[in-house]
């Protein structure tokens, strides 16, 4: 791998670079990018990239996206408790997958196709030519949600000669993988080219209740891709995939026991208690996670004799269904928990861009269009442990009857199974935009590049939820005032509950019944309340929908963005450039029961009734919302979404390719304002914007080979990271000046390969080391603090080894290990569901072992 520089995406291949003369004694061969859509060496494109070819992509191991940041300091990805919410970051920036609704701020394009949901980009990759990581907001060439960086990636395409090869692997925890690709001719025009894959794994997290093994690996996938040359200067190129996981995935375990952790074990229930690097658990709701994906493409290119036009259509369809046990125990706390999506995207793209033969400038112009359908569904509903453990947090087994007696409800109202919420949500997104660069040739060593973009985004969305809570459904101000009530007219002989006793009270004492009033309305309202313990276990209050009558669902968002760069040959082997450019990214709307209507239409407050007189002691505050009668009890405000999000980055570089060395160093300051991210509540996730957050950063990457087949790679990124403003992070926090969570201020990679030969036999010997530091685990400062004091650690030191041989005959086997040594940490931290002072997280996947076996021809 050579970790370089270039530039983001805009326009269609054009002639490769000169190849390296065979005489030349360099051991560094250039490599050549197309993230551009101009195929360029890194070393005559000045923006940063890094880039994975398919040889190291191969010894490495690398079977998704997942495992690539192991060989790019400035890429982190974060899987979650499910497949499908996975995060990826570039230079510490990045969100997208905690709620279905917030996309992502790293764009991910496979063959120049936009995957818009992580969950169309994780499955296996089989026939990689390279995989390209732009780093820094490329959204005027590459549009939306681009706002921190690109992955893109590359495929091989089908070739004119039958080529192909079968490949097998076995390793530890029972895993078998099978892939297996062939390509060739049809005729002189026509080629084509089929691939397919089978990864099954045990899981390696075991059950310790029922015996079940979760975290396992059940995946596969098939690809066709058919090229027409239709003449020399017309070609189409036409992919078709489908892929499928099924697997019981993810778990998370106990990081820290909270005071609720004696109540689960006082009923029976069982979660193996601070110890995540047992990889065990104790679950009644084994985890699933089924994701469907399949698209296609068609590329066409026509050559001008000025330039080419490309055009790029694709249809993707994708659909995820998933559960996983919401509180981590055995206890029966919750007996459903399922999420369902589905999304369908229609993208084209259509640019026109000159030959790049141009003595005094090069161009390109383009546009882009997206259309995208989602629904999406959760329940959440309480098991038959729920109750009595409600009972157990407030002191008393009987004490939810108790309140359920004072309130006057049945017996068995508050909190019986089968109550919760089920939520269902759409979203229709259609967005546009137009580009145009140029790149002013001012001498033969000095280049200037200027590059513009528009972008205008529009959803339209629905949010429904039904809440069957009745305990959250109550009113506990007007419990607290009729139970208060009752208890001071009883200390006078009066029962309320007897008109014929309570009415000629009322009647003969108007004054001395108003003190009355006034006094239990004080304590409603105040800390003496006798509900006031209920509060906090009020998780799924009545909803309101959206669109309603103040709120219509819609945002239309619009951007300009700027790419400013000049770059400078000081020889033919050493440049230097700086850039300046800019990032968009539309709102995000949150489409889950946390989505609520902003304060400026909601003044919350429930009535207060006396139940005598009817006279209204309190109204719910005015406001648009209640003034459309769409106030309900215990209705909250909140955010319904996350505003658009601006990026910029100012960057120098300098870069230089020699004989046996090749390096890059970037100073780069990166800004987002509005960065969107969520914030998770006991119940879910909160939308919120950070006004601002900013890094400043050096990176550094090298590739040297000082003898014939030695080589040693490597690059580190050292970040400064801060929310410079974030006020509004909580209810009365303020996170300002803090290090956003998961962002660590060092991260590097070390690698070395040695090519050797034994007899008529090819070798080779790899090995790479990344290191990642340590960081916050949650931005909640209180909840951060709990889980560091507890001895966690995000520190990652994880070291992969490959050895192999080749035959003459195409028949290679390699043996190989990922995290060899076995390391271990926590990928993420959450608190953990109705259960106050616990949290939970998950471990990083433990050493992997294997031999793979291949076949080309």
């Amino acid at each position: 791998m050579l970790l370089g520089l270039a530039t983001p995406a805009s326009a269609q291949e054009r002639a490769a670079p000169p190849q390296e003369d065979p005489g030349s004694s360099s051991r560094v061969q250039e490599i050549v990018v197309t993230a551009s859509k101009r195929a360029e060496t890194l070393q005559d494109t000045p923006i940063a990239v890094s880039v994975v070819e398919a040889q190291e992509i191969e010894r490495a191991e690398i079977q998704d996206l997942l495992d690539l940041q192991t060989l790019v300091p400035s890429l982190a990805i974060r899987q979650g408790q499910t497949s499908g919410n996975t995060n990826f970051f570039i230079r510490g920036f990045g969100n997208g997958q905690n709620a279905i609704g917030l996309e992502p701020s790293v764009g991910v394009f496979i063959d120049g196709v936009y995957r818009s949901r992580s969950a169309a980009a994780i499955s296996d990759l089989p026939n990689l030519e390279r995989v390209e990581v732009l780093r820094g907001p490329q959204s005027t060439l590459f549009g939306k949600n681009a706002s921190v960086g690109v992955i893109a990636v590359t495929t091989r395409k089908p070739q004119f000669k039958l080529d192909g090869h079968v490949e097998a692997s076995v390793g530890n925890y029972g895993l078998h993988r099978f892939e297996a690709y062939v390509t060739g001719p049809i005729s002189d025009s026509l080629a084509v080219a089929l691939g397919g894959n089978v990864n099954r794994r045990d899981g390696y997290v075991r059950d310790l209740g029922t015996g079940g093994r979760y975290n396992e690996r059940d995946r596969w996938s098939i690809r066709g891709d058919i090229l027409w040359e239709a003449s020399s200067n017309v070609s189409f190129r036409l992919i078709a995939d489908y892929d499928k996981i099924d697997e019981n995935c993810c778990i998370v375990a106990n990081l820290v026991e909270g005071p609720t952790g004696a109540s689960i074990r006082a009923l029976g229930g069982q979660f193996v208690a601070q110890d995540p690097y047992s990889y065990s658990v104790f679950y009644d709701i084994a985890p699933r996670n089924r994701i469907e994906n399949y698209g296609v493409s068609l590329q066409g290119n026509v050559e001008f004799g000025f330039g080419t036009l490309t055009s790029i259509s694709a249809y993707r369809h994708n659909a995820v269904d998933s559960q996983f046990d919401p509180d981590a125990t055995n206890l029966k706390l919750f007996s459903t928990n399922t999420g369902q999506s589905e999304i369908e995207t229609f993208t084209h793209e259509l640019r026109l861009q000159s030959d790049g033969a141009g003595k005094l400038f090069d161009w390109m112009i383009g546009g882009f269009y997206f259309d995208e359908r989602l629904k999406s569904g959760n329940d959440l509903l309480y098991g038959a442990d729920y109750r009595p453990y409600l009972g157990r947090l407030l002191g008393n087994p009987a004490q939810v009857g108790m309140f359920e007696t004072f309130a006057g409800v049945p017996s068995g109202t508050f909190a019986a199974p089968g109550q919760g919420i089920s939520e269902r949500s759409r979203q229709s997104n259609t967005a546009w935009s137009v580009f145009g660069n140029v790149d002013l040739h001012i001498t033969d060593r000095l280049t200037a590049s200027f590059g513009i973009s528009y972008t205008e985004d529009r959803k339209n969305v629905s949010v429904t939820a039904l809440s069957t809570d009745a305990l959250a459904a109550a009113n506990l101000d007007q419990l607290g005032y009729t139970a208060t009530l009752r208890t001071l007219l009883a200390q006078r002989g009066v029962n309320l509950q007897n008109p014929a006793s309570v009415g000629p009270f009322v009647a003969a004492n108007p004054a001395i019944y108003g003190q009355i009033q006034q006094q239990a309305l004080a304590t409603a309202l105040g800390t003496a309340n006798p509900f006031n313990a209920l509060r906090a276990l009020q998780f799924f209050p009545p909803f309101l929908n959206l669109p309603n009558a103040v709120e219509d669902g819609r945002s239309r968002d619009h951007s300009t963005d700027f790419t400013v760069r000049l770059a400078y040959e000081l020889s033919d082997r050493l440049s230097v450039y700086a850039s300046y450019a800019t990032g968009f990214k539309a709102s995000s709307w949150n489409l889950s029961r946390q989505s609520r209507p902003p304060s400026a239409l909601l003044v919350p407050g429930n009535p207060v009734v006396d139940p005598v007189t009817r006279q209204v002691l309190r109204a719910t505050p005015s406001s648009p919302v209640t003034s459309a009668g769409l106030y309900s009890t215990n209705l909250a405000p909140g955010t319904r979404l996350a505003s658009p999000e601006d990026a910029e980055v100012y960057e120098l570089g300098i870069k230089g390719t020699f004989d046996n060395l090749a390096f890059t160093f970037t100073v780069f300051n990166q800004t987002l304002k509005n960065f969107q991210t969520t914030v998770f509540t006991q119940n879910g996730f909160v939308f919120a914007n950070a006004a601002k957050q900013s890094t400043f950063g050096v990176e550094v990457d090298f590739r040297w080979s000082p003898l014939d087949g030695l080589f040693f790679t490597g690059g580190a990124t050292f970040l400064d990271p801060v929310y410079d403003s974030f006020p509004n992070f909580g209810p009365g926090i303020d996170i300002s000046g803090q290090q956003p969570q998961g962002v660590a201020e060092i991260q590097f990679t070390l690698g070395s390969s040695y090519n050797f030969s034994i007899g008529r036999l090819d070798a080779f010997v790899r090995a790479d080391w990344q290191h990642i530091g340590d960081s916050p685990f949650l931005d909640n400062p209180n909840e951060a603090a709990a889980v560091a004091a507890a001895g966690y650690s995000r520190e990652q030191n994880l070291v992969n080894m490959s050895v192999g041989i080749k035959t003459p005959g195409q028949f290679a086997v390699s043996l190989w290990a990922r995290n060899l040594l076995d390391d271990r940490y926590i990928v993420f931290a959450s608190p953990a569901l109705a259960q106050a002072g616990t949290f939970n997280g998950a471990p990083n996947q433990p050493r992997t072992f294997g031999v793979t076996v291949r076949k080309s021809f």
